[in-house]
């Protein structure tokens, strides 16, 4: 039996009868096309990554073992539903802990997910109607855009300019825009420019909130990971907890990437709504991934010691990019590094956007990188690359920047 009448049934969120049959091809499909062709045309040269957004590490022993011994108990291998009470509650020591926020409540203020993804997937349907709006960073991590547009919503981008500390201005979104607008993602420290939010800042989104009534969602993946300054939560600025919630990710924070653990905290409402919804599409997080999580929470030295070796891989990499002509400077969190692509190279190669640039720069040097060309012509480097041990790390950074130095580039 012919199936092509399938090809006439697909949504038109997904690109209805035309699905599958755009040709255009996407900056993440032109990476891995441009790296095969590298591997093709250089088989004995190595290709340095500092494209990969995801810890290098695995997750620390202990945090394996916790995960051996819950896996081993008959009393977990059931369904978590919306996750169990250990977990709720680890989470609210972790957040008192680590970024000060006293008195969340474990059992109306927290819940889990499986992974931070699926969370930004999800509370669209939880608030937005055709025709609401969501305020949206940009650059960033467009999930929750996505589920905006698939549910019927728009979506309002917020610039993030290098001028403006790579903050959003508030000031500047339209009456009409704030009047339809129903949530406000921000993402601090930030993917991909490494920018970390001030208390002022935070202070402001409340306000901004409150006066239009909006709900805040701060993908807080990189919460832990500052460089700078002590993490900061958006929860610990009064009067946040009334406005919006958080997503924490174990993948950043603890190298459990592929565990698929993330939590909510904040609002009630907002988590009552998104428990309603999460019941809908699964039936909660394997219950020893969770113990695993647990343990994780209760030992956050464990992300000090991550974060300090992003730390001493970042200022390597700072230093380098520096000697090469790049603006790089040490950013306030996370593990990346956002810098201006150049415009030239070798005298008479010019470059137009970011994507030339990161495409140039793995054929000809057998570099990657992530290019982003929403607000202007920027590279990302991550401190992500494949490396153990600290003289891996400086022989990866040197080889990057003697490949660099080679490519004569122009700012």
């Amino acid at each position: 039996m012919s199936d092509e009448y399938i090809q006439s049934l697909f949504a038109e969120r997904i690109g209805g009868e035309g699905f599958g049959k755009d040709t255009k091809v996407y900056k993440f499909e032109k990476i891995k096309r441009a790296k095969a062709e590298a591997k093709r045309t250089h088989p004995n040269v190595e290709i340095i990554d500092f494209g990969v957004g995801e810890p290098d590490d695995m997750a620390f022993p202990l945090v394996v073992e916790a995960l051996k011994h819950e896996c081993a108990k008959s009393e977990n291998r059931g369904y978590a539903d919306n996750g169990i009470d250990e977990l709720k509650a680890a989470v609210a020591t972790y957040m008192a802990n680590v970024f000060g926020v006293e008195g969340v409540d474990p059992v109306t203020e927290v819940i889990h997910s499986i992974g931070s993804k699926p969370a930004l997937a999800m509370l669209p349907s939880v608030f937005i109607n055709p025709g609401d709006v969501t305020l949206m960073t940009t650059p960033g991590y467009p999930v929750i855009a996505t589920h905006t547009v698939w549910n019927g919503g728009r979506v309002v981008n917020l610039p993030l300019s290098q001028e403006n500390g790579f903050l959003p201005d508030l000031d500047a979104i339209s009456v009409a825009d704030r009047e339809a607008a129903k949530l406000l993602y921000l993402n601090y420290p930030n993917n991909p420019t490494g920018a970390v939010a001030t208390p002022e800042f935070y202070a402001r989104v409340v306000e901004f909130a409150r006066t239009n009534n909006i709900i805040v969602v701060q993908d807080a993946a990189y919460a832990a990971l500052t460089h700078k300054d002590s993490p900061l939560s958006f929860l610990s600025t009064p009067g946040a907890k009334e406005v919006g919630i958080e997503i924490h990710s174990f993948s950043k924070a603890y190298n459990m990437t592929g565990w698929r653990l993330a939590f909510l905290v904040g609002s009630p409402k907002v988590i009552s709504g998104f428990a309603n919804v999460k019941d809908n599409f699964d039936s909660g997080q394997f219950i020893a991934i969770q113990k695993a999580g647990v343990y994780a929470l209760n030992h956050p030295d464990i992300t000090e010691k991550i974060a300090a070796k992003y730390r001493r891989r970042l200022a390597l990499m700072v230093e380098a990019l520096k000697e090469c002509g790049f603006n790089a400077v040490m950013p306030g969190g996370s593990f990346y590094l956002y810098v201006k692509a150049p415009k030239k190279a070798n005298r008479s190669t010019e470059f137009n956007s970011a994507e030339e640039v990161s495409e140039f720069l793995i054929k000809e040097a057998q570099i990657s990188t992530v290019p982003w060309d929403d607000e202007g012509h920027f590279l990302r480097f991550s401190a992500t690359f494949a490396a153990k041990g600290s003289e891996a790390e400086i022989k990866a950074v040197e080889e990057m920047k003697s490949r660099l130095k080679s490519l004569n580039l122009e700012f």
